[in-house]
């Protein structure tokens, strides 16, 4: 018997859930890290009307390798090769210096799948809308913007995945350009 969808969707909800429970997101309010990977499914599948499962199950699980110590096996074992594989496109190289690895972020999203794509632009929205409402206390307006505008570079790659995504992304940016310019 396979298991059904919903089912599978909340599986990656509690593992996440488990792996992220001692995180914190960086913004002035700490909110519990899982809200994110919560958010960046919900806006794939509500503002992107994606309904591939296996997308919904990346996403949020996207942030558990790079920053939990996950293993690609672990995910693998647990949700399949599909996920592994579009999880294994959104993991950093937590080794290289966080300069290296912004660069590569902007150069490798032209090539990862159209499904990767759309998960990378959930991601940025989401956090493009925590720097311009809840940034954490220590970056000043200059990074804030420094962010968007790097924000904007890697979903420049991801254009053509999802067309109400990316006009999500424009509005969010936009909007947040308007909230740093006036701060």
């Amino acid at each position: 018997m396979k298991e059904n969808d919903v089912a599978v969707i909340l599986r990656a909800v509690r593992f996440s859930a488990d792996k992220h429970r001692l995180q914190r997101r960086k913004g002035k309010d700490a909110s519990p890290y899982i809200n994110h990977p919560l958010e960046v499914a919900d806006l794939l599948a509500n503002a992107g009307d994606v309904q591939d499962v296996a997308v919904l199950v990346a996403a949020i699980l996207h942030d558990t390798v790079e920053d939990t110590g996950t293993a690609f096996e672990e995910l693998e074992s647990a949700f399949g090769h599909e996920v592994r594989v579009l999880v294994e496109e959104l993991t950093d190289d937590k080794n290289l210096p966080k300069p290296q690895r912004k660069l590569l972020q902007i150069e490798h999203a032209r090539h990862i799948s159209s499904r990767a794509k759309q998960i990378k632009i959930a991601d940025k929205i989401s956090n493009v809308r925590d720097v311009a409402h809840n940034p954490p206390r220590d970056w000043p307006m200059q990074r804030r913007r420094e962010y968007v505008d790097w924000a904007e570079k890697v979903v420049a790659g991801c254009r053509g995945s999802n067309r109400a995504l990316e006009k999500l992304f424009d509005d969010t940016a936009r909007e947040a350009r308007a909230l740093l310019a006036a701060t």
